[in-house]
């Protein structure tokens, strides 16, 4: 007999339908699973049918074969694992129910228990908009399924419950949830600006990168504070919306990296990797490409410390997702695209020996080691980066004053008060922040005075500007004239703006 069961595969970080048909015919005993499966899908034979017999279920000593359609069309992972059952029960007429309309997802344990299965979200998705009628999920998985609106969640612990809902034994479980009171944020406990002594110049460009979300690169000697700066980001970053928030939460779903107690990502990510990643492992790929640190920082902070220890062509590879704000991916069997709209920071030394241009310890470094160390970040690079921030040398006095300086908190308001002006400023060209413009909007929104025009021109001439630097300028004006509450940039918003433009030091 045949049955057929509906299931989904991920591809990118998109759902595509999967129908799970079995047959069961006569002849010698055999499982065989075709479809373009992968070894985690072959493996599923056993699951399967040790699931079965271990639920007190019959499993069918016959020759069942199951297709997995489109055959052309990868099948990665054990979420097949439930669907693979269920058609099993349903061909040996083991059960008799009609689950066309449902979307089945799950692994299964020998036991015959359910599993969590990567990439829930973007599945029950993917049955909202095919229109199906319920999507039965693992109980541990119900939370972010949930997050889908609706969708008729089913959860279930064990394949034997749901064959007794199957059956009509037992009630359907659907799930409800109360976002409000349970998704609430993790403290994650991160540096508070208030803390940090010193550094009041570093500290603005902070709020401002934070504000617009501007690239920043932050310079200085060894121990000046750059990498505690850096990682005091989130507490001032504004709060995601639902929409960015589904956005990043999918990209942990399929990844693999979404917590258990939290199904809904409300922190914005912060993304620290070490210099020796590859370059598969900062933009993503392997052989069925999978998301990057750069689509991991989606929403959030690309922190690169050691910005020069980087390799050359990891850096020249950030350009185009800099650029873009996504990356595309490309291999034989296809292309994929992932989101990569990210905010990167950067902290270095000027130098090998960290202390080019320090007024109290002498450089040890060659002047051309100094500018070969340099060099390493190329220009193309540089021009893509609106903020340059030098961290210089903490004094002893600083150091030692015992009050406080101006909260997280009270930044983060002004940032989410500017951050909420740029949302109705874009809420027709579905723009999150100034950073996001292109020349389109550049042109329509960044209305300067006359004084600030002929500020930018003399800028411009004097300082061999990019076309590039020119729109960068404008963006960076227009998101200090925001924290200024300013409808128009003024002159001294664009002097602000220029003074942070990126420059050699040698």
């Amino acid at each position: 007999m045949l049955a057929k069961v509906k299931s989904c595969a991920i591809v990118g970080l998109e759902g595509a339908t999967v129908e799970v048909e079995v047959d069961i015919s006569p002849g010698l005993p055999s499982f065989i699973i075709v479809g373009l499966p992968d070894a985690a899908v072959q493996e599923a034979k056993e699951r399967v049918r040790s699931a079965i017999r271990n639920s007190s279920f019959t499993f069918p000593m016959k020759r069942i074969v199951v297709n997995l359609a489109p055959a052309d069309l990868k099948k990665a992972g054990p979420a097949y694992d439930l669907p693979i059952a269920v058609g099993i029960l349903l061909a040996s007429e083991q059960v008799y129910a009609d689950v066309s309309q449902a979307l089945l997802l799950g692994e299964l344990s020998l036991d015959g228990s359910l599993r969590h299965t990567n990439g829930i979200l973007p599945m029950v998705a993917l049955a909202h908009q095919e229109g199906a009628s319920s999507v039965i999920v693992p109980e541990t998985d119900a939370k972010e399924a949930s997050l889908i609106e609706g969708v008729k969640i089913l959860p279930f612990t064990s394949l034997a419950q749901l064959v007794s809902y199957l059956r009509g034994e037992v009630p359907p479980p659907e799930y409800k949830t109360d976002r409000v009171q349970e998704y609430i944020p993790p403290d994650q406990g991160v540096a508070d600006l208030a803390y940090i002594k010193g550094q009041e110049h570093a500290k603005r460009a902070l709020e401002i990168a934070a504000a617009g979300g501007h690239n920043i690169i932050m310079c200085g000697p060894p121990g000046s504070g750059k990498t505690l700066l850096a990682r005091s980001l989130p507490a001032i970053l504004p709060p995601m919306t639902n929409e960015e928030a589904l956005e990043v939460t999918k990209i942990y779903s399929v990844t693999g990296l979404l917590p258990a107690d939290t199904p809904l990502i409300r922190q914005r990510p912060f993304r620290s990797p070490h210099y020796t990643i590859s370059n598969a492992g900062l933009v993503g790929g392997g052989h069925w490409p999978k998301p990057g640190e750069i689509s991991l920082s989606h929403r959030g902070v690309l922190f690169l410390d050691e910005l020069p220890e980087f390799g050359h062509s990891l850096l020249e590879i950030l350009r185009q997702p800099l650029e873009d704000k996504l990356v595309t991916i490309s291999r034989a069997r296809g292309s994929v695209t992932f989101p990569a709209n990210f905010m990167l920071v950067g902290a270095m030394n000027p130098c090998p020996c960290g202390y080019y241009g320090d007024p109290f310890r002498q450089c040890t470094c060659p002047l051309g080691l100094v500018a070969r160390y340099q060099k390493r970040i190329s220009g193309p690079f540089i021009d893509r980066v609106d903020i340059f921030v030098e961290v210089p040398h903490v004094d002893y006095e600083k150091l030692s004053d015992d009050r406080l300086g101006e909260l997280s908190e009270k930044v983060q308001a002004r940032i989410t008060t500017a951050r909420a002006k740029q949302l109705k400023r874009f809420s027709k060209n579905k723009l999150a922040c100034n950073a996001e413009m292109t020349p389109t909007e550049v042109r329509e929104f960044c209305q300067a005075e006359e004084a600030a025009q002929s500020l930018l021109k003399a800028a411009m001439k004097q300082l061999y500007l990019s076309a590039r630097a020119f729109h960068r300028i404008l963006k960076l004006a227009r998101t200090i004239a925001d924290l200024d509450n300013g409808d128009i940039i003024k002159a001294h918003h664009l002097a602000e703006a220029i003074q942070y433009r990126p420059r050699r030091m040698v």
